[in-house]
C-alpha cells in the first residue's frame, strides 16, 4: 500500500515537470492588449460606475446599456479584465443560481421553483447573448454528469429517479473505473472558454459605449448629495449609481468585508489528448462532469482536446490572506496529479502543461449575496463560491433592479433579501475553517458526519469552494 503510493506520487511529480504556472485560459497570443487606465480624457460623471472586470462587473456594464441604451456606463479594474476568478476557473456555465438544488431547497424551500426556472432562463439568455453577439468561447451546452466514487455516495444520486445511471451506464458515458454510480443532467450546464467570453462581453460593451478603464483602483466611495464619489488612484468620478463586483478582493465598503472569505482553488491542464486516448474515454466534449464528495473534482475537456482537472482542496490561508505566491502550492498539484491517475489510468504517462490557482469568494451559505449602501445608490454583490460563471449574469440584473430602486421578481426573492451570517474574525475564521475541512475530508472516508458538521447543518453554515 505504502509502496503503490509512494509510486503514485512519484508518477504525479513527474507528469507535473515542465508545466508552467500559468492559466490555461488566459495562456494565448489572443489575449487583448491591457486597456488604458482612467485618464484626464475621460468622463468624470457618469450615470453608473462598475467595480471590477471580472463576469459580474462586465455582465452589469452590459446588461446596464442593453437595457436603456444611452445609459453612460463606466467600469473600472485594478488589474486586468478576467485576470482573476474570471479567467481562472474550469469554465462550467451552469443554471443553478443556488449552488444546487439541495442548498437551494435547504435555505429557500417555498420558492425554489422559482429559483430553478429563473436559473434555466438566466442560461437560456447566456447562451442567446452568446450566438447574438457572435462571441467564440467554445459554448457547449451538453450537460453535466456527476459521479459517485465511493459506495455511500451513491444514495445522493437517487438511484430511483430518472437520470441515475449505475456503474456499467456510466462508464459508458465517461469510462473510469473508480466510477460505481453516476446521474446525467443534460439541459442544465454548459462548457465554455470564460476568459473568451469575458473578453466577447468586455467589446459588446465597449460597442454600446461602455468605457473600461483597466489598472484603476477605487480606493474609497462617499455620498454627496445625490452622487457617489469615487476616490480611485487617478481621481475622483462622481456617479449617480455605483455597483461593486469586486468578490473575493476587498471593495471600498468595509460592511462586505466580513460576508466572505477568500479561498483558493487549483487547476492542472493536460497536454492534448491523441484521437485514440479521447476514444479510450467515450467523452463527448460537450459534458462537464463532477464527482461527488465534499472534496470534489471538476473536470471536462477543453477545445483544444486537453482535460482540465481542478477543485478537490479548498484552501485558505490565514488572515484572509490574498497573495500571488499561495498559487503555486506543490502538494495540492501533486495531490491532484495523483487522482487524475486514479480516475484515468488508461492515459498513463499523460503529461501536465498548465498549473494554476485562483482566489474565489465562498460565503456561509455558499451561493451569491446582495447588499446596499449610501442611502441605495450603491449596490454590492459577492459570495458565489465557485459557480459564478453562469450566476454572475442573473446577479448583474438583480444588481442593477436594486441600484435602481425597482420593484421586480428578482428582488422580491428571499435569497436577494436576506444575508447569510458572516465569517468571524481572525483566530476563529481560521480555527473554524480548519475544523470543517478535516470534517468534510472524514466524512469523505467514512460516510459519516460528525458532530460539528452536524451543528453547522443545523446552523445552516458552511465552507466550500
Amino acid at each position: 500500500m505504502r509502496k503503490d503510493a509512494r509510486v503514485s506520487t512519484r508518477s504525479a511529480v513527474d507528469a507535473l515537470a515542465g508545466s508552467v504556472l500559468r492559466p490555461l485560459w488566459l495562456d494565448t497570443p489572443d489575449r487583448p492588449a491591457p486597456r488604458p487606465p482612467l485618464s484626464d480624457a475621460d468622463p468624470r460623471h457618469v450615470d453608473l460606475l462598475v467595480v471590477g472586470g471580472g463576469f459580474t462587473g462586465l455582465w452589469t456594464a452590459l446588461r446596464a446599456v442593453e437595457r436603456a441604451p444611452g445609459t453612460s456606463v463606466l467600469l473600472v479594474e485594478a488589474d486586468r479584465v478576467a485576470e482573476h476568478a474570471t479567467g481562472r476557473n474550469g469554465g462550467f456555465c451552469e443554471a443553478s443560481i443556488t449552488h444546487g438544488e439541495a442548498n437551494g431547497r435547504g435555505r429557500w424551500p417555498d420558492e425554489y421553483d422559482d429559483l430553478h426556472r429563473l436559473g434555466v432562463r438566466n442560461l437560456d439568455e447566456i447562451e442567446a447573448t452568446v450566438a447574438r453577439l457572435g462571441i467564440e468561447c467554445g459554448f457547449a451546452r451538453g450537460g453535466s454528469l456527476t459521479v459517485a466514487t465511493r459506495p455511500h455516495e451513491v444514495a445522493a444520486l437517487r438511484p430511483d429517479d430518472e437520470g441515475f445511471l449505475d456503474a456499467a451506464a456510466v462508464r459508458r458515458v465517461v469510462d473510469s473505473p473508480t466510477y460505481l454510480a453516476g446521474r446525467l443532467e443534460r439541459d442544465t450546464t454548459a462548457v465554455l472558454d470564460p476568459a473568451r467570453l469575458a473578453w466577447g462581453l468586455a467589446d459588446a460593451a465597449e460597442a454600446q459605449g461602455v468605457r473600461i478603464a483597466e489598472g484603476t483602483r477605487v480606493e474609497r466611495l462617499r455620498r454627496s448629495g445625490p452622487v457617489v464619489v469615487a476616490s480611485t488612484d487617478r481621481g475622483e468620478v462622481r456617479a449617480d449609481r455605483v455597483v461593486l463586483a469586486t468578490n473575493a478582493f476587498p471593495g471600498p465598503l468595509r460592511r462586505t468585508r466580513w460576508a466572505t472569505v477568500p479561498v483558493y482553488d487549483h487547476v492542472l491542464a493536460t497536454e492534448p489528448l491523441t484521437d485514440d486516448q479521447l476514444a479510450a474515454l467515450g467523452w463527448d466534449p460537450s459534458l462537464g462532469v463532477a464527482d461527488s464528495g465534499n472534496r470534489f473534482h471538476y473536470y471536462r475537456v477543453t477545445p483544444d482536446r486537453r482535460i482540465l482537472w481542478g477543485g478537490y482542496d479548498a484552501v485558505y490561508h490565514f488572515g484572509r490572506s490574498i497573495d500571488p505566491a499561495h498559487e503555486d502550492r506543490a502538494a495540492t498539484y501533486t495531490a491532484l496529479a495523483e487522482n487524475f491517475a486514479r480516475t484515468f489510468p488508461q492515459l498513463a504517462g499523460t503529461r501536465f502543461t498548465h498549473r494554476w490557482a485562483g482566489v474565489i469568494d465562498t460565503s456561509t451559505r455558499f451561493c451569491a449575496l446582495f447588499g446596499t449602501a449610501h442611502r441605495g445608490r450603491t449596490t454590492w454583490v459577492t459570495g458565489f463560491t465557485g459557480l459564478g460563471v453562469g450566476a454572475s449574469r442573473f446577479a448583474a440584473d438583480t444588481a442593477l433592479d436594486l441600484v435602481q430602486g425597482l420593484d421586480t421578481e428578482r428582488t422580491r426573492l428571499g435569497m436577494v433579501r436576506s444575508r447569510p451570517v458572516p465569517f468571524p474574525p481572525e483566530p476563529l475564521a481560521w480555527l473554524g475553517i480548519t475544523i470543517t475541512t478535516w470534517s468534510l475530508a472524514r466524512e469523505d472516508a467514512t460516510g459519516r458526519r460528525n458532530a460539528w458538521l452536524r451543528l453547522l447543518d443545523r446552523l445552516g453554515l458552511g465552507f466550500d469552494s
